[in-house]
C-alpha cells in the first residue's frame, strides 16, 4: 500500500493590526507577520508558500535585510510583543538559521537592519536596531549565528514609533532615524563603535509615525509620516568649505540647514539637513511610507525619486517631482469609497514597481498594479485574504467543494478553489455574514444552507442568493445547472443587503433591484425625504476571478431566513446531521439547566426536544455517519451519547433518548472534553480532552474501550 502524501494547499491569513508589519523584499516574496507567525506570500502565484513560526507572541514588525546590491535577499527580521527580535536566514521559503535576541522588556513595535559588508564573505555582518515599547531602542550586532547588543538607547518616558537605519553619503558611517511621539526625528550617528545624537528635526506637530532612507545621486533624503496628515522628505548631503565660507560671508540665501560633522577613515565630514519638501493631500493620519526600490540600470543602481504614503482616510498616494519645476506633486490615488474599514496602516512597493500594496486596520491587503502602457491604469488585483481574530469553527459543504469559517473577528467567511488554465488555487469568494458579535460555531444544513452562532442568544440561518451562486460557478467550474439543482422550486434571492441599525441581512430580490433602478431614473423628482434617500442595496456583480476587499464587504452578503430562539446564553456550538434535517445546537452554561441540547426540525425550524445531562457548557457535537446516533462533550469532562428514535413521542415523530454516557467513577479524561469525532462506518467514535488524552468507544457496546 503507497503512503500517503498530504501538502498544504492554502493557508487563509491576514495582517496583524500593526502599522510595520508588512515588507516586500526583491526576492519576490511579501513577509507579513500574521497572529504569532509570519506568512511568506507569492503575490504572483496568489499563494502563501509558507510560515515561520518562531514568536510567543503577537508578531508586530517585518523587515526584509538588502544584503547585496539589489539583489535578492536571504534575511529577514521580526519583531514581536514576545520582547523578542528574531532574525531569520532563508533560503527561498525554508529556514537555514535563525537568532534570536532577548533583551527589551516590552513589545518591540519596529525593526530595521543594515548589512555592513559587500555580502562576498561567508557571514553577513549585521547590524541590527530595534525599538520597543519599554521605551528604549537598542542596537545589535549579528555575526554568524551569534548576536549581542551593542548599545541601549534610552528615551524616558517617550515611545519611539519607527527606526530607520542607512549610511552616510561617501563615508560609510551608519545613520540611525527615530521617530517618536515627540513629534521629533531624532538623528544618531555611529562614532567610535557607539551612536551619538547629532540632530533633532523639528516640524511635524503629532506623533511621527513612519520613517525610511533613500539614497539618490550622492544625497540621503528622509521620508517621514505623522499623525497630522503631513509628510516631510528632508535631505542630507556633503558641505564643502567652500560653500560654508560664502554663507558665512552673506552672499547665500537658503532653507535652514542644520550642521554636524563626522568622524570617518577619510578624516572630519560636514554634513547638512534640510528640509526638501512637505506633502499635503491626506486627511487623516498617515502611517505608512515606503521609497519604491532602487533599481539596476546601466552598471549602476538608480533610485527611483518616487514615494508611496498610506493613510487612514483609506487612500494610498503615489507622490514624484515634477520633471520641469521639480515641485514634489500627486500622481496617482488609490483606495476605498464607503464601506466601514478604518483605513490603511501601511504599504509597499514591489521589487519592480508596478504594483503596490495596502495592509488596512482589519488585517485586509488591497493590492494595486499597473501594465506599461502609454495611459497606466492602476487596477485592484487578487491577494490572500483571511479572519483577522481567532478562528472558532470550521466546516466543509455537503459536496466538498467549498469551506466556510467564522472567527472572533464577528464574520463568517466562505474559501472556495479558483480554477483557471490548469491552475487551482483558493481564496475567499463570499463573506455570507459580518456580524456585531464574536461569532462561535457554524453548521452547514445544505449546499448553500448554513446556521451559525455567536455571543447571542439566537441562532441565524442563512440561504446563498442568486448571484453567489453564479459567481460560484464561474470560478470554480462548476455548470450552473448542477448547483441549482438543489433549489429547484426555491425563489433565490438576488442578494442582501444590511440595514443601517440592523444586525440581519435582508435579502433582496429582482423586484426590489428593479424598483431602486426605477427611482433612480425616473423623472419624477423625490416626494418626500424616505423616497430622497432610500435604502442602499448591494450591486450584484458579475465576477471573473475572486472578489476584492470592497466586494467582500459590501457585495457578498447572504440573507438571513431564520431567526432560532430558545437559549439562555450565548451560543457555544451546533452541529447539524448528514442528512440535513436535524439540529442540534447548545449555549454556554454554568448550571444543568442551562446545559442541555435542543433539537431543532429543519423542515419547520420547531424546537422538538431538550436533551439534559450534562451539568456545564457542552464544547462540541457530532452526528454519526449514519445518522443514528448523536455525540456531546463537555466542560464537565463527561461524554453522552443519544440514539435517535424514529418514532417519538413528539409532533415530528423523532427524538433521542440517552444511549450511553461517561461511567464517572472509571472515567480516563480528567480535564475538559473538546473534541469528538467519529469512525466513518459509525462503529467506533472518540473523544480528546486538554489532558492530551483520546478515548475510543464503540457506539454499541460502551464498556468495551481503548486508549491512544
Amino acid at each position: 500500500m503507497a503512503a500517503s502524501i498530504i501538502q498544504t494547499c492554502h493557508i487563509a491569513c491576514c495582517a496583524n493590526r500593526t502599522p510595520n508589519v508588512v515588507a516586500w523584499g526583491r526576492c519576490g516574496l511579501l513577509a507579513f507577520g500574521t497572529c504569532n507567525s509570519i506568512a511568506l506570500y507569492h503575490p504572483e502565484n496568489t499563494t502563501v508558500t509558507g510560515t515561520l513560526n518562531g514568536h510567543t507572541g503577537r508578531v508586530n514588525c517585518v523587515k526584509w535585510i538588502h544584503c547585496s546590491d539589489c539583489g535578492p535577499e536571504t534575511w529577514l527580521v521580526s519583531g514581536g510583543s514576545d520582547n523578542r527580535v528574531i532574525l531569520w536566514e532563508l533560503e527561498g521559503d525554508k529556514v537555514i538559521k535563525f537568532i534570536k535576541l532577548e533583551g527589551h522588556s516590552d513589545a518591540v513595535c519596529a525593526v530595521d537592519a543594515l548589512c555592513l559588508n559587500s555580502g562576498q564573505e561567508e557571514q553577513h555582518n549585521l547590524m541590527v536596531v530595534s525599538a520597543a515599547s519599554d521605551s528604549c531602542v537598542k542596537i545589535w550586532s549579528c555575526k554568524g549565528i551569534e548576536g549581542e547588543c551593542m548599545q541601549t538607547v534610552s528615551f524616558g518616558n517617550g515611545f519611539v514609533m519607527d527606526v530607520s537605519l542607512s549610511c552616510l553619503p561617501g563615508v560609510n558611517v551608519p545613520v540611525l532615524a527615530c521617530g517618536n511621539d515627540d513629534c521629533k526625528i531624532h538623528l544618531y550617528i555611529q562614532q567610535n563603535g557607539q551612536f551619538q545624537k547629532v540632530d533633532s528635526l523639528l516640524g511635524h506637530e503629532d506623533w511621527i509615525r513612519g520613517v525610511e532612507w533613500a539614497v539618490s545621486d550622492g544625497d540621503l533624503f528622509l521620508a517621514s509620516c505623522a499623525q497630522d496628515c503631513l509628510i516631510r522628505i528632508w535631505r542630507i548631503f556633503t558641505k564643502s568649505s567652500a560653500s560654508c565660507e560664502e554663507e558665512d560671508n552673506g552672499n547665500l540665501i537658503k532653507l535652514k540647514e542644520n550642521i554636524f560633522k563626522v568622524k570617518s577613515n577619510d578624516g572630519l565630514t560636514t554634513f547638512a539637513v534640510t528640509l526638501e519638501t512637505v506633502l499635503s493631500g491626506h486627511e487623516n493620519s498617515v502611517y505608512g511610507v515606503h521609497w519604491q526600490p532602487s533599481i539596476l540600470k546601466d552598471g549602476r543602481i538608480q533610485q527611483p525619486m518616487v514615494l508611496l504614503s498610506a493613510s487612514l482616510d483609506k487612500t494610498m498616494i503615489l507622490w514624484a517631482p515634477d520633471e520641469e519645476s521639480g515641485v514634489w506633486l500627486e500622481q496617482v490615488r488609490v483606495g476605498e469609497v464607503g464601506g466601514n474599514t478604518l483605513g490603511f496602516y501601511g504599504c509597499q512597493f514591489s521589487p519592480d514597481g508596478l504594483m503596490i500594496l495596502a495592509h488596512a486596520f482589519h488585517g485586509a491587503l488591497h493590492l494595486w498594479g499597473r501594465d506599461l502602457s502609454e495611459q497606466p491604469i492602476w487596477s485592484p488585483h487578487v491577494v490572500v485574504s483571511g479572519h483577522f481574530n481567532s478562528v472558532q469553527d470550521v466546516c466543509w459543504d455537503p459536496e466538498g467543494e467549498f469551506i466556510v469559517s467564522v472567527g472572533l473577528d464577528q464574520t463568517t467567511r466562505l474559501f472556495s478553489p479558483w480554477r483557471r488554465k490548469g491552475k487551482v488555487t483558493w481564496h475567499e469568494i463570499a463573506r455570507p455574514q459580518i456580524h456585531g458579535y464574536d461569532m462561535q460555531c457554524i453548521a452547514m444544513i445544505g449546499r448553500f444552507h448554513f446556521v451559525s452562532g455567536a455571543d447571542e442568544k439566537v441562532l441565524r440561518v442563512f440561504s446563498a442568493p442568486r448571484n453567489f451562486v453564479e459567481n460560484f460557478s464561474y470560478i470554480s467550474s462548476i455548470p450552473l445547472e448542477k448547483l441549482l439543482s438543489s433549489n429547484k422550486g426555491v425563489e433565490l434571492a438576488e442578494g442582501a443587503s444590511v440595514p443601517a441599525l440592523g444586525l440581519s441581512n435582508k435579502a433582496v430580490f429582482q423586484g426590489d433591484l428593479m424598483s431602486q433602478l426605477n427611482m433612480n431614473d425616473g423623472p419624477d423628482k423625490p416626494s418626500s425625504a424616505a423616497d430622497q434617500y432610500p435604502q442602499v442595496y448591494f450591486q450584484p456583480i458579475q465576477l471573473k476571478e475572486p472578489p476584492t476587499e470592497d466586494h467582500l464587504l459590501q457585495n457578498t452578503l447572504w440573507p438571513e431566513v431564520q431567526k432560532l430562539y430558545g437559549h439562555g446564553f450565548e451560543m457555544f456550538c451546533v452541529a447539524c446531521n448528514h442528512s440535513g434535517s436535524i439540529v442540534a445546537s447548545a449555549c454556554k452554561a454554568s448550571k444543568p439547566e442551562h446545559a442541555a441540547i435542543i433539537i431543532w426540525q429543519t423542515a419547520s425550524w420547531k424546537k422538538i426536544q431538550s436533551l439534559s445531562f450534562h451539568s456545564l457548557t457542552v464544547t462540541q457535537m457530532s452526528f454519526s455517519p449514519d445518522d443514528k446516533f448523536l455525540l456531546a462533550v463537555s466542560r464537565d469532562r463527561t461524554w453522552s451519547l443519544w440514539k435517535l428514535n424514529t418514532e417519538g413521542h413528539t409532533d415530528s415523530g423523532l427524538s433521542f433518548t440517552l444511549h450511553a454516557c461517561t461511567d464517572k467513577k472509571t472515567a480516563v479524561h480528567s480535564r475538559i472534553i473538546w473534541s469528538c469525532d467519529w469512525s466513518h462506518d459509525s462503529k467506533y467514535f472518540s473523544t480528546g480532552s486538554r489532558d492530551k488524552k483520546v478515548e475510543w468507544t464503540m457506539a454499541c457496546k460502551n464498556t468495551i474501550t481503548h486508549y491512544l
